[in-house]
């Protein structure tokens, strides 16, 4: 092999490696929730998480996070599926669907999630570097959706999808 080919099969091997380990990031962001193991999930996030007004790194991260995580008891984060684009070396976007599941007081709220991440490689490590949520709906396992207007658990916010989608509007725009 020409040292050009030696690269470029190296190149391919970093990229899948690559892949594989940003795969993880979502199943180990999910288990530590579920687990509450903070320690776990902030070590899913970039060393210097930028958390904007409220500063920068893991700790200022996990000061945020706790409290959230202490408005339901038990919760299911089941990952459905996984896009990754590489946008340089040590870096990517992707997007993750995610079904899950929370208990808060007698209610059990059902979500259906997309998740819009960045990715970063620090030291060899993969981690995020963003991590945006966006929903299509918050309803107890017991309402559909629409009977309360998608958000029917005030901890989730407003829905964004699947208005968000750049494609929606102009897609549904052709049929009016």
């Amino acid at each position: 092999m020409s040292p050009t080919d030696i690269r470029a099969l190296e190149d391919r091997i970093d990229r899948i490696e690559s892949q594989l380990a940003i795969q993880q990031l979502p199943i180990r962001y999910a288990l530590a929730v579920d687990a509450r193991d903070l320690d776990a999930w902030t070590g899913c996030f970039h060393p210097d998480v930028d958390m904007g007004r409220h500063g920068r790194g893991r700790q200022v991260l996990r000061d945020h996070i706790e409290p959230q995580l202490r408005g339901f008891h038990r919760s299911v984060h089941q990952i459905c599926g996984h896009r990754i684009e590489f946008t340089g070396r040590d870096t990517a976007t992707g997007a993750v669907y995610c079904r899950a599941e929370h208990e808060v007081g007698e209610r059990w709220i059902v979500m259906a999630i997309c998740y819009w991440d960045e990715y970063a490689r620090v030291d060899g490590e993969w981690y995020f570097s963003r991590r945006r949520e966006q929903h299509w709906y918050a309803a107890d396992v017991t309402e559909r959706p629409q009977a309360v207007d998608f958000k029917g658990w005030e901890g989730a916010g407003n829905p964004a999808l699947p208005d968000a989608f750049a494609s929606w509007a102009p897609f549904w725009k052709e049929t009016t």
